[in-house]
């Protein structure tokens, strides 16, 4: 990486480039230190002593101090930002809005219109030679008269003008988006805080604000916002993946190897580094600077970004517009059927898999297109042979050369007439709805405190059928508070005082806890004179310190004495310890290690117990039965965490081999147990009852011991007695799901979950296999839809895997946000809920709009084709069809997707995957409407001049003025339209349609600002819009018919649905989704129908496929947005090429046993769960799993696959 960095200095701004050379008043310049960067281990340390002679000597340099931090005087950090840069990576520039026009008029029914519009416009202009013959003959009654042959550049002026406001209004709908978006992503990154040391007083600052010479402190779970040099560090371990793709945890040291890189992320252990590089200096920024040089490389950029940028900065530039553009317009090309395969192509690498919503309108949405096609085909042709037996047979005329003119303008009204009815036939207002949908919600769901990282994972949150939660900080308050002690052989039932302890016990007990614990861990007064302490840092210290606070102690005074760069050597707490412990060393030479951690893990190292003296005695198994017994078991049932504090002394000399743990961690003398109690939050007993009347399932999954968790279950109504229910702890559930060879079998697993409610002290591997295991069961009749909540670093795997992953704002570390779909920023169960809620409104609401705009559609093509094929002109004209086209589209889609969530919605079970769009009473509403329109239509067409005692408008000639019989067959058609919009805000057979219609006000204000708008069209649209001003009563009659509608619907909605036999395969016909999404969903390469229809018996097509949907389920949430296709050959492959393979079926056809612990290679890469199982078998499952014949080499590739590594990107394509 060197030579590349060098020419990184070409990238900067000259002055800049001029300072750095000599930057006069620091001791290193901005070249030295990013050079010093590029080293690593040995070489780093050795340079470090060549050039500066050690770490107090580079801080000197860096005018700096290792304890105190910069003095934060404003002048010098604006000079630091001067001279080395901000921390700030600038983001890719976002789409102006002309390119976002560009986008729109894509289109293939926009380009199809515009084209005809322009034809028209040309003829109209064109007059024929010499006098209009009568050999030409009068087809179609007549031709125009002098004055109309003016007006005939109308109809296409018109056209184009209608063109221009959807390509507007599609446009402007992007650019908003996007600009939320940025809002968004911003507010992200400002809520982005690092704590760094400056004038003695560690503070958190935003990310953005850290400068060089910074002092940062670091712990687990950070994401490291820059490069530094570690001063001094316990037991730190650094996934550097994202940027080396190396997947093993790097160990990091102040004398072995001290370069911390930016964007890597740190696994475990915590330590101070002075920053030495920021932003585009810093080695993820130096990646970026090369990758994005010039704007003729942006496309490069976000090619090659993938492989190395970190997810921070990958975000920073990515994401923001990435999100925007792409993710918001989910149904692009589904719109114009297949006319855009060329531009499928090119999206389809970069395409987001969709979500299941997304899936099935797609499919809709082709469908639909594919109808109208059809039809408006069929309508240009009889038109044309109808006028041309009439003309030609039955008039017996000639073809004569002067007469060509005015019968290319014949045609190409037909061509006009047949566009209308295709434009007509697509839902252009699909994709519309869809987005105003969810950006809607996304932007109120920010309300309800869900910060919404991916749009769809909104949607799918309303089909969720499980949710695993964690305990801590989710269902309880996370203010930890010691109650009970057992110590010096008393078991205190409240925090006991000070004077009933022995001296020593105390002394060593407040030891214990003030150094053995995260000196970053704080209890600090209260913001308000009422309020309660602030725990700062880890919850569970700040118990035990709030402990030696109650003992009348002071825990600070114990810090000061042995400051942190005192601590010999720190065992960091991770997953597989379940315990921490901290060496010190005493004066006389000796050593003293304080351990505290889960209760029966410490308990099992104990070989003494302090007595009521303070001394230590012996404790033997039989003790310890006694202990689990009377102690730890009643406080455990209580709800009570337990928490063991012990200590054991080493001599000074010789020194104990500190690395091998299993000869440090034994011997242990037990101070104290502690029970700290963690209430339940008083709003999530009353959240999960929601849920469960919801359909959905609630399970917990903690650290815990198993009594605790129950007794939480219970309180929190996970579990109510009485109910057929198990919990589990997590040995007795590995021991359950696997066979004797010790691989997890889906069968087993499909045993336990359904009963499962608690899984107690479970490692991050069961919370992943057990996700896995539900997501992949085929018990039941549907597949399950899983949420995950989670917040540490090692919750990862599980947030990745799960179908929408929960992570907390506030305790969450920046690893878990990054995995996760949706962030709570209260951390608070009962925001759960609210997604929940908003999640199946989404749904309901496009729902609510395909059985608007189905009406809409299936009336104005059969009108206009009818119409076409009977009168030879369509009684709906083109610019009228678009007025309609914008009322169902553009207006019905903001009306119907804004309608606010209710309670209600929380009442019935969720939809699942497989149940249509389309449900049998919306199919009931579409077709009993349809059936109403179309009677009201024909009636007004073939009797209208009768009853309204006017002129027929029938049979017109070419450019004959418009007709009171059209204008009014228009205006009855748009008021039912508008009446039918109120009918279709209820979909489930509901009688009261107007129900909470006032709370929407975007609603009503659509709908009277609809009315006002006809109401000009019809008076003053004149011959643009081929209207003539109607008398009152006119008006009032179409007002009546309108009105009808909402009577008709009451009609409609009393008829049982279940009477209506046929409807069934209607409502299915549609969207019946027997072939997995994921397949449908496939935008890269459609693959033919015919095709899919010869396969579709096969069994081992879907088993292929569930394979590869897990896996591309799995890779879903650790993109940020989209990944802007890699530009390697084998990101490009579809799901299709794999299916086009021979191998690819008989890999599944081998019966498929699942192998051990189906952890997908690359999370156990992100986040190295060593606990689980040889990593052998995993590899070659993955290949079995996705059903592609990766062979052994990719498997070992696959391990780096971080969510930066080309592998990444694969499955991403995927």
């Amino acid at each position: 990486m060197g030579d590349m960095t060098n020419s990184a200095v070409d990238f900067y701004p000259k002055n800049q480039r001029g300072e750095s050379n000599h930057a006069g008043e620091f001791g290193c310049s901005l070249d030295e230190l990013r050079s010093l960067m590029e080293l690593r281990g040995a070489e780093g340390v050795q340079k470090m002593q060549d050039t500066y002679g050690d770490v107090n000597g580079f801080c000197r340099r860096l005018k700096t101090s290792p304890t105190e931090g910069l003095a934060g005087n404003p002048a010098d950090l604006e000079n630091r930002k001067q001279i080395f840069g901000r921390n700030f990576i600038p983001p890719k520039k976002p789409k102006t809005f002309l390119q976002l026009v560009w986008e729109a008029l894509q289109d293939v029914t926009l380009i199809i219109l515009e084209l005809a519009a322009i034809i028209s416009l040309g003829l109209s202009f064109y007059q024929p030679p010499g006098e209009r013959s009568e050999m030409c003959g009068s087809a179609a009654g007549g031709v125009e008269g002098e004055g109309e042959a003016e007006a005939g550049w109308i109809e296409g002026a018109a056209i184009l003008l209608s063109v221009f406001c959807v390509v507007f209004v599609t446009a402007f709908n992007d650019w908003s988006k996007e600009k939320q978006f940025r809002g968004l992503q911003s507010r992200i990154e400002q809520e982005q805080k690092f704590s760094v040391v400056r004038g003695g007083q560690v503070i958190q600052i935003p990310v953005s604000e850290i400068v060089t010479g910074d002092i940062a402190q670091i712990k687990y779970g950070d994401l490291l916002p820059a490069d530094g040099v570690l001063i001094q560090g316990n037991d730190l371990k650094i996934d550097e993946s994202s940027l080396t793709g190396e997947s093993d945890h790097v160990r990091k040291s102040a004398d072995k190897d001290p370069m911390l890189l930016s964007g890597t992320h740190v696994m475990e252990g915590s330590g101070k580094m002075v920053v030495t590089a920021v932003g585009v200096n810093s080695q993820t920024g130096i990646i970026f600077t090369l990758l994005g040089a010039g704007g003729e490389e942006e496309e490069k950029k976000d090619k090659k970004g993938q492989h190395r940028g970190p997810p921070k900065s990958r975000h920073k530039s990515k994401k923001q517009d990435g999100a925007a553009a792409m993710e918001m317009q989910p149904l692009k090309s589904a719109e114009g059927g297949d006319g855009d395969d060329k531009e499928k192509k090119k999206a389809g690498s970069s395409k987001k898999e969709k979500s299941v919503l997304q899936g099935k309108l797609t499919k809709l949405a082709v469908q639909i297109g594919k109808a109208g096609l059809v039809m408006s085909a069929i309508t240009v042709i009889i038109l044309v042979l109808y006028f041309a037996i009439d003309t030609f047979v039955i008039q017996k005329l000639q073809w004569l050369p002067e007469c060509t003119p005015v019968y290319i303008q014949f045609f190409v009204k037909f061509f006009i007439i047949g566009v209308t009815v295709l434009v007509v036939a697509v839902p252009e207002g699909l994709p519309l709805a869809v987005t105003i949908s969810l950006a809607y919600s996304v932007k109120k769901m920010m309300k309800d405190n869900n910060l919404v990282r991916h749009l769809d994972a909104c949607e799918t949150m309303g089909n969720a059928t499980a949710i695993c939660s964690d305990k801590t900080g989710t269902l309880t308050t996370n203010r930890m508070t010691v109650v009970q002690a057992y110590v010096g052989e008393v078991h205190h039932k409240e925090v006991p005082d000070p004077d009933a302890i022995p001296s020593k016990t105390l002394d060593m007990l407040v030891n214990a806890i003030s150094l053995n614990s995260a000196y970053t861990s704080k209890i600090l007064p209260p913001e308000k004179d009422i309020g309660l302490p602030r725990q700062v840092g880890n919850k569970t210290e700040c118990g035990l310190l709030g402990l030696v606070l109650d003992l009348k102690r002071d825990y600070q005074t114990v810090r000061d004495q042995t400051p942190e760069e005192k601590l010999y050597k720190v065992y960091t707490f991770n997953s597989e310890r379940k315990s921490m412990s901290t060496v010190i060393k005493m004066q006389d030479g000796s050593f003293r290690m304080y351990s505290k951690g889960a209760s029966e893990i410490v308990l099992k190292k104990c070989s003494n117990i302090l007595n009521t003296a303070g001394e230590p005695r012996g404790f033997r198994p039989r003790d310890r039965d006694e202990m689990v017994k009377k102690v730890i078991e009643p406080m455990a049932c209580n709800g009570l965490r337990t928490i063991c504090i012990a200590f054991r002394d080493f001599p000074g000399s010789p020194e104990p081999d500190w690395d091998n743990e299993n000869i440090i961690l034994i011997d242990l003398t037990c101070i104290a147990v502690v029970g700290i109690e963690d209430p339940v939050r008083p709003e999530v007993p009353d959240a999960i009852k929601k849920c469960q009347q919801a359909g959905i399932t609630v399970r917990m999954v903690t650290g815990d011991n198993i009594n605790t968790a129950r007794a939480i279950a219970i309180k929190c109504g996970i579990i109510s007695p009485g109910e057929d229910f198990i919990c589990l702890e997590g040995k007795d559930f590995n021991r359950r799901i696997r066979n004797e060879k010790g691989e997890i079998e889906q069968e087993r697993i499909d045993k336990i979950w359904p009963k499962l409610r608690v899984l107690a002290r479970s490692s991050p591997t069961d919370k992943h296999t057990l996700v896995k295991g539900i997501i992949d069961s085929l018990h039941g009749e549907r597949r399950q839809v899983v949420a995950v909540t989670g917040d540490g670093t090692n919750d990862g795997p599980a947030l990745k895997k799960a179908d929408v992953g929960f992570a907390m704002g506030i305790a969450g570390t920046d690893v878990a946000k990054e995995a996760s779909d949706i962030i709570l920023t209260d951390d608070n169960f009962s925001s759960i809920v609210k997604a929940v809620m908003w999640g199946r409104n989404v749904y309901d609401s496009i729902s609510k709009f395909l059985q608007f705009q189905l009406t809409v559609n299936i009336v104005a093509v059969i009108v206009a084709f009818t119409g076409a094929c009977i009168t030879q002109d369509s009684p709906l004209k083109a610019v009228q069809m678009l007025w309609v086209n914008l009322i169902m589209d553009t207006f019905a889609s903001l009306a119907l997707a804004t309608e606010p969530p209710t309670e209600s919605l929380l009442m019935r079970k969720p939809y699942g995957r497989n149940k249509p769009l389309i449900s049998r009473t919306m199919m009931k509403n579409i077709l009993g409407h349809g059936i109403y329109q179309l009677t009201v239509i024909f009636t007004l067409l073939f009797a209208g001049e009768t009853i309204f005692n006017i002129d027929s408008g029938r049979n017109a000639p070419l450019h004959a003025p418009p007709s009171e019989h059209y204008t009014i067959i228009f205006n009855t058609f748009v008021l039912m339209q508008l009446f039918n919009e109120i009918n279709a805000r209820k979909i489930h057979g509901e009688k009261n349609v107007f129900d909470g219609i006032f709370r929407n006000p975007i609603f009503c204000s659509i709908v009277f600002g609809t009315f006002a708008i006809q109401i000009v069209i019809i008076q003053f649209g004149g011959k643009p819009f081929s209207c003539i001003p109607l008398q009152i009563d006119q008006w009032l009659w179409c007002m009546v018919l309108g009105v009808g509608e909402l009577l008709w619907g009451q009609i409609i909605s009393s008829i049982p649905t279940n009477r209506l036999k046929f409807l069934k395969e209607a409502g299915h016909g549609t969207q019946k989704d027997d072939i997995p999404e994921e397949e449908l969903n496939e935008d890269a390469e459609e693959i033919d129908h015919a095709e899919r229809e010869l396969r579709r018996g096969q069994i081992l097509w879907f088993r292929g496929l569930n394979r590869i949907q897990t896996q591309i389920r799995v890779v879903k949430a650790f993109r940020s947005s989209l990944y802007e296709g890699l530009e390697k050959p084998e990101s490009k492959s579809s799901i299709h090429n794999f299916m086009t393979h021979p191998e690819f079926r008989i890999d599944d056809s081998q019966p498929h046993i699942p192998l051990i612990d189906d952890t997908d290679i690359e999370e156990d890469a992100a986040l190295k769960q060593n606990s689980s199982p040889p990593s052998s078998p995993n590899k070659n499952n993955n290949a079995i799993d996705s059903g592609i014949n990766l062979t052994t080499d990719t498997s070992k590739s696959a391990t780096s696959s971080s969510p930066g590594s080309p592998l990444h990107s694969l499955e991403t394509s995927l």
